[in-house]
């Protein structure tokens, strides 16, 4: 039983292959090394959704008004307190 010699499909397929395994090792490398380095400066893990928290807020700053609420059925203008 001898072993054939590989197709020249199979050959550009493995070096496509190949490229490829190379770039998504380096991608992970990237992601990684962010990782590493954001954790090691001690930045904030929150997200960009979150809404700011009270006491980030400098504290010369007067607190924010209340939205005025309107009671369930109400006429239009009419507003609770």
């Amino acid at each position: 039983m001898a072993f054939t010699r590989d197709h020249e499909l199979h050959r550009r397929r493995f070096g496509r292959n190949a490229g490829l395994g190379l770039v998504l090792i380096g991608f992970v490398v990237l992601v990684f090394g962010l990782t590493i380095v954001k954790v090691q400066r001690g930045d904030k893990m929150q997200a960009y959704d979150h809404q700011p928290r009270v006491s980030m807020l400098p504290a010369s700053d007067p607190a924010p008004a209340r939205p005025a609420k309107i009671a369930p059925g109400a006429p239009i203008g009419q507003v609770s307190e």
